[in-house]
């Protein structure tokens, strides 16, 4: 069955209704153009897609396990399984999207490649498809995030990338991204490997497409374990690049519920939140025309979570597509209720989440509770690096 919300989210010109397209300077229009005819060109061969394949199954460890949570079950009172993402090399969903890309990146014979990071987990990700290709890669994040996250820039210094120090504004992902947007306007012939389904096109449509085995893997094993599909389906979102991953395979399952965890940092209701699609604006925003947080006039203003990676101000234009159509829910998850749940899966299931799946995780106990449902979590990526800190 066709439903309106196939039509709208697979295209060529980068749009999700109003949302999307690509507004960048002249210098990188012709350069983005290029990229979105190579990607729809190549991406979909035979060629392609074995060896993409072949790495994620040899390389990667895919398919990751789809896993029930017998105990955490119990605790909230539905049927939990999770997507273990963190089982991935490198430790998240990130290197999905980071193989895809690189590969797109050889065969258009570039010889540095750069990417932003908050987190780290993309950064990592970044550094070791650059490693496994032996391409040049330079790495920019925000001040306060090299703080949160000294682990994961150990291990990109180790894999061999140059970590750019930005400095400007809070020192965030968002920041990240403006410093790398602008290397990449000065140095057009280098590749520029966005982490998340946001910024201009075609970027956001190709990490949807390199990050939607996570939601193909994940139908196939839920009818092979309960022989019918969920009923919902929750994952963290910053960006929105897991989300998306597993949601597009259930987007025209119009019987599955789509349920995503923004960070809501200290309240909906305070300025220290990083929930876009609760409180964002319409606006063009680092190449997109999507949702971002704003001030009373209109502008941009910088965001906050305790989790770096959902410390975003701004999201996918599908993902702003997607709320407005009503097909997927946005919950506000604050940094106490992620806490919690970070803590509560760690002790319940012997698994350690990253403290931005732990936002989904949170939002599952608050949705399910007692409700004898089937729920899939889309577990992002692994605690390692927020063990401290928490």
């Amino acid at each position: 069955m066709t439903t309106q919300t196939q039509q709208h989210t697979d295209n060529k010109q980068g749009y999700f209704g109003e949302f999307g397209g690509a507004f960048v300077p002249p210098v990188l229009e012709s350069k983005l153009k290029n990229l979105s005819d190579f990607f729809y060109k190549t991406a979909f061969t035979k060629d392609f897609e074995e060896e993409f394949i072949h790495l994620l199954k040899t390389y990667v460890g895919r398919p990751s396990p789809l896993y029930y949570a017998k105990r955490l079950s119990e605790h909230i009172g539905s049927k939990i399984y999770l997507k273990r993402e963190d089982l991935n090399h490198t430790g998240a969903h990130k290197i999905n999207n980071t193989i895809g890309q690189i590969l797109l990146a050889k065969r258009l014979g570039a010889t540095q490649i750069l990417a932003e990071t908050g987190a780290g987990q993309h950064g990592v990700a970044t550094a070791t498809a650059a490693a496994l290709f032996g391409i040049k890669c330079k790495i920019f994040m925000g001040a306060e995030d090299i703080k949160r996250q000294t682990l994961n820039v150990d291990k990109m210094k180790l894999l061999g990338a140059e970590i750019v120090t930005v400095n400007q504004g809070q020192g965030t992902l968002k920041d990240a991204v403006d410093a790398a947007l602008g290397y990449y306007i000065e140095h057009p012939d280098a590749y520029y490997l966005l982490g998340s389904a946001v910024g201009p096109h075609p970027y956001p449509t190709m990490v949807a497409h390199f990050q939607s085995i996570i939601g193909k893997e994940a139908k196939k094993q839920i009818i092979e374990a309960e022989g019918k599909l969920p009923d919902s389906v929750i994952a963290c979102i910053g960006g929105g690049s897991n989300a998306i991953g597993i949601f597009k395979e259930f987007i025209p399952e119009e019987n599955v519920k789509l349920f995503a965890a923004e960070g809501a940092g200290e309240g909906l209701e305070t300025k220290r939140t990083a929930a876009t699609l609760n409180l964002g604006i319409n606006m063009v925003f680092q190449g997109a025309n999507s949702l971002c947080l704003a001030d009373d006039k209109g502008n941009p203003i910088g965001s906050y979570s305790v989790a770096a990676g959902l410390d975003y101000p701004g999201i996918g234009p599908e993902h702003a597509y997607l709320k407005e159509i009503g097909r997927v829910d946005y919950h506000g998850i604050t940094d106490d209720e992620a806490i919690a749940a970070f803590k509560l899966l760690s002790e319940k299931e012997g698994i350690i989440p990253a403290i931005e799946s732990s936002h989904a995780v949170a939002l599952a106990a608050k949705l399910f509770k007692d409700k004898n449902e089937t729920v899939i979590i889309n577990l992002s990526g692994r605690g390692d690096k927020d063990v401290e800190r928490m």
